[in-house]
C-alpha cells in the first residue's frame, strides 16, 4: 500500500480497503491494483465477471444548441453524425497532430454529450475542450469531481445486473455495443452504458459519488451467484492488452499519431478540426513505423521499452506493452515496428531483459470472445 496520503481517493476507497485490496498510485490516484490475485481477477473477467472502480476517470459535458459543431471541431471524430443514445471512440489531436488523448463521447440528447477522458490527462483534456469549444453556443462543465464510475465486465455481467435490478432486463436486452441508456438500480439513477475496455461483454454505470458505495455493493452482493470478483487495475491491463486495445501512454502519446497507431478510421479528414490539416499532410505518405502486434514463445516477456530486433539483431521497433498473457499462456506485446516488417507472420525477436527471444508478428486482437 502506498504510504502517500497526498493522493485523491475515489468514493470507493473505504469499499476497497474493507476488501483488503493492495493500492497503488495512479496518475496521482489512489487506486486498487489488486484484490487478491491478478491471475484469478482475470480469469474472472474472461469466465463470469469482474467488477471494477474507474471513478479516476474524468468526465466533462456539453450541452447547447453548437454542441455538436463544438465537438466537431475540438475531436478528430465526427461527432455530430452520431445518434442520440450511441457512443463514439474519438482522438483529441495537438495541432502538430500528435495525440493528447483518446476516449469516449456519449451523445445523450441532441444538445448534450458526455466526453470520457483518461485519468492521467482530466485536469487537461477539460481545460483543452473548454477553450476549444470558445465561440460556440455551448456550455462546457467538468463534472470529474463528483461523478463515479463503477464497471461490471465479463460473460455474466448482463445477469449481474439483473440480480441486481430486474427492472434493467429490457434494457439490457436493446441496448448495443457502444450505447447508453439512463436507468435506475436500486433506486440509484445511472447512466448505463455497454462499453468497456476489456474484450467481453461488460458495462459502466456512472453515478453521483455520493451514491457509488451502496451501488458498489448492492453489485458485489448481487453477484455473489455469478461468480463475480472485485478487480484491480493489474488485470484490467493484462485484459486490455489481450484485446489489443491502446493504452494512453504507452501506445497513444503527444509523440505519436494516429496513423500510425491504426486509428486512420477514427479520423475525420471530410471536417475541420484541431490538428486537421496536419493529419490530412501526413496521411498522404504511410507512417515509417506502425503499431503491431507480437506474439512469442516460452514465459518471458518483453516489456515496455524493449527493443525489438530483425536481421542481424538490428533494432526495427520498440515494445509498447508486453505481458505472459493469462489466457493464451504465451509472451504478448504490441509495439512500434518498420512498416516494412509489420506483416503478419515476421518473424522478429525482442530483447528481453539482454536476452534475445523469438516473437512472429501476430494479427490483433490477440483474444476474442465467441
Amino acid at each position: 500500500m502506498t504510504a502517500n496520503d497526498d493522493l485523491v481517493r475515489t468514493p470507493l476507497d473505504a469499499e476497497h480497503e474493507r476488501l483488503g485490496a493492495t493500492f497503488t498510485d495512479f496518475a496521482g490516484w489512489r487506486m486498487p491494483v489488486r484484490y487478491d490475485s491478478d491471475l484469478a481477477e482475470h480469469h474472472a473477467v474472461r469466465n463470469s465477471a469482474g467488477l471494477f472502480d474507474l471513478s479516476h476517470m474524468g468526465e466533462v459535458e456539453f450541452v447547447g444548441p453548437q454542441a455538436a459543431e463544438a465537438l466537431d471541431h475540438a475531436l478528430a471524430g465526427k461527432l455530430s453524425a452520431v445518434t442520440v443514445g450511441r457512443a463514439k471512440y474519438s482522438l483529441l489531436c495537438a495541432p502538430d497532430g500528435g495525440v493528447l488523448d483518446d476516449l469516449v463521447v456519449y451523445r445523450l440528447a441532441d444538445d448534450r454529450f458526455l466526453v470520457v477522458v483518461n485519468a492521467s490527462n482530466a485536469a487537461q483534456d477539460a481545460a483543452e475542450l473548454i477553450s476549444r469549444a470558445k465561440g460556440f453556443d455551448v456550455d462546457v462543465t467538468d463534472h470529474s469531481a463528483e461523478t463515479a464510475l463503477i464497471a461490471v465486465q465479463g460473460p455474466r455481467s448482463p445477469d449481474v445486473l439483473r440480480s441486481a435490478e430486474p427492472g434493467v432486463a429490457s434494457i439490457l436486452e436493446s441496448l448495443r455495443y457502444y450505447a447508453s441508456e439512463p436507468a435506475t438500480i436500486a433506486g440509484i439513477d445511472v447512466l448505463l452504458a455497454r462499453t468497456g475496455y476489456t474484450g467481453e461483454d461488460g458495462f459502466e454505470l456512472y453515478v453521483a459519488d455520493e451514491h457509488a458505495p451502496a451501488l458498489w455493493n448492492t453489485l458485489l452482493a448481487a453477484g455473489g451467484q455469478h461468480a463475480l470478483h472485485p478487480a484491480g487495475l493489474a488485470c484490467r491491463d493484462t485484459l486490455r492488452l489481450e484485446a489489443g486495445m491502446a493504452l494512453y501512454g504507452h501506445e497513444l502519446t503527444a509523440g505519436t499519431n494516429p496513423f500510425a497507431a491504426g486509428l486512420r478510421r477514427v479520423v475525420a479528414l471530410d471536417k475541420e478540426f484541431v490538428g486537421r490539416d496536419t493529419l490530412a499532410a501526413l496521411a498522404e505518405d504511410e507512417p515509417a513505423r506502425v503499431l503491431a502486434g507480437l506474439t512469442g514463445t516460452g514465459r518471458r516477456a518483453g516489456r515496455a521499452g524493449a527493443t525489438v530486433l530483425g536481421a542481424d539483431d538490428a533494432p526495427v521497433g520498440v515494445v509498447t506493452s508486453g505481458v505472459l498473457s493469462p489466457t493464451l499462456g504465451v509472451p504478448i506485446a504490441l509495439a512500434y515496428i518498420d512498416r516494412g516488417l509489420s506483416e503478419v507472420g515476421t518473424e522478429l525477436r525482442v530483447d528481453v531483459r539482454g536476452r534475445s527471444q523469438p516473437y512472429t508478428v501476430s494479427s490483433l486482437p490477440f483474444y476474442q470472445r465467441a
